[in-house]
C-alpha cells in the first residue's frame, strides 16, 4: 500500500509499504477515509522534536472504517465508522487514574509512537477508536481530534459568560476554539490573525469580529486564548491584558517567553497550559464534528492525495494556506 513516512528533519517520503499486519488481540484494522495535517506534524517535520526510533507513517488526525478486529474487541463491529484518539497513555499513572490522561507520564501519539493515518490502512488499539455517526462527512470527521483540543482549551479557561473573549491565531485550533465559543459563550468573540483571509473566513462563518492586537484593545480584554504560539505575541498579551483575567496557551511555540512574574502577581493573571484533550473531550467533539460539519467543510483549505502530502507540507510552511485545515484523502 502507499504511505507517507517521516524519516528525519525535513525528510518526508511517499513510499510503497507492506499492508498492516493482521490485528492482534485488542486491535482493529482500519481503512483510512480522511486525515488532517496538524500544526504539530509540521513542527515535528521542521524540528524533529518528537522523532524517536524508526521512521513512522505520520498523521494523527484521522477517521476510518473498521475492516477487521482482533480477538477480544467487543466495542466495535466490522463496518463501523470511527474517530481516532491520537493519544497513547498508560492508564495507570497518577494522572491517568485522576482522569487526566492528556498529561500521562508516558504519553505518546499516533504517528510517532506507532504508524499513523497518512496511509491507505492502519492497525490501532481498539481502545483508541470511538464509533461515530456514519452520516458525518469523513473530511469533517477527521477534524474530531483538533476539535477535542479546542474544546479542552475552552473548558480550561472557562471564560465568564458575557465577557469579551479574544482568540489570537486563526489556524485550525484557534478557529475551532472560536467555533465552540460561538455556541457556548454569550459574550463578544474577537479574533486576530496575521493571515487576513483566514481571519475573515472564520469571522464570516461564526459571527466573530476581526480585530487588531493593540494596547488599547488588550486593556479591555481579560480572557485570551493564544493559538499562535508566537512568543512575542504572548509577551505582548501578558503585558497588556486586563487585570484579573486568564490566558490559555494552546499553540506550539518556538523559543521562550521573557516573563516578569511580577506582572502575573500584580495583575492576578492566571496562565493555563492546555495540552491535548481528555477522553470525554474527544467523545463530545465527535458529536460537534457532525453538528458543525458545514462550517468545518467550508474551512478546508485543500484536499490532497497521498502523493501530494510533501507538497502540502511545503505549502503550509510557506504560509500559502487561506483555509484552516489541509485534508489527506488516502484513496483519492
Amino acid at each position: 500500500m502507499k504511505a507517507v513516512r517521516l524519516h528525519s528533519i525535513r525528510t518526508l517520503s511517499v513510499e510503497a509499504v507492506g499492508p498492516p499486519p493482521p490485528p492482534r488481540a485488542g486491535e482493529a484494522h482500519l481503512k483510512v477515509l480522511a486525515a488532517g495535517i496538524c500544526g504539530s506534524d509540521i513542527h515535528n517535520y521542521l524540528t524533529g522534536r518528537w522523532l524517536s526510533g524508526p521512521p513512522h507513517i505520520a498523521g494523527h488526525e484521522l477517521t476510518g472504517e473498521v475492516l477487521a478486529l482482533g480477538e477480544g474487541v467487543a466495542t466495535l463491529a466490522i463496518g463501523d465508522r470511527v474517530a481516532v484518539d491520537s493519544r497513547f497513555y498508560c492508564g495507570t499513572c497518577d494522572h491517568c487514574r485522576a482522569g487526566r490522561n492528556n498529561i500521562c507520564r508516558s504519553l505518546g501519539f499516533v504517528g510517532e509512537a506507532c504508524d499513523g493515518g497518512f496511509a491507505e490502512e492502519v492497525v490501532l488499539p481498539a481502545s483508541l477508536l470511538h464509533r461515530i455517526d456514519p452520516s458525518i462527512d469523513a473530511r469533517a470527521a477527521a477534524m474530531t481530534e483538533p476539535l477535542a483540543v479546542a474544546l479542552h482549551a475552552v473548558r480550561r479557561l472557562a471564560p465568564p459568560q458575557g465577557e469579551p473573549v479574544l482568540v489570537v491565531g486563526c489556524g485550525t485550533i484557534g478557529g475551532l476554539i472560536a467555533l465552540i465559543l460561538s455556541t457556548a459563550h454569550d459574550g463578544p468573540i474577537l479574533i486576530t490573525d496575521r493571515n487576513a483571509a483566514r481571519a475573515a473566513l472564520v469571522a464570516d462563518s461564526i459571527g466573530a469580529r476581526v480585530v487588531e492586537l493593540t494596547e488599547e484593545l488588550l486593556a479591555t480584554i481579560g480572557h485570551v486564548f493564544d493559538a499562535s504560539g508566537n512568543v512575542a505575541v504572548i509577551e505582548t498579551v501578558i503585558r497588556g491584558m486586563r487585570s484579573g483575567g486568564g490566558l490559555a496557551l494552546v499553540g506550539i511555540s518556538h523559543g521562550t517567553v521573557a516573563l516578569d512574574p511580577n506582572l502575573l502577581v500584580e495583575k492576578e493573571t492566571t496562565l493555563y497550559g492546555c495540552h491535548a484533550f481528555t477522553t470525554d473531550d474527544l467523545i463530545e467533539a465527535s458529536v460537534l464534528a457532525g453538528r458543525h460539519a458545514d462550517i468545518l467543510l467550508r474551512w478546508i483549505d485543500a484536499e490532497y492525495a497521498l502523493d501530494d502530502v510533501p507538497r502540502a507540507y511545503e505549502r503550509i510552511i510557506a504560509g500559502a494556506a487561506t483555509g484552516l485545515k489541509s485534508i489527506v484523502l488516502p484513496h483519492r
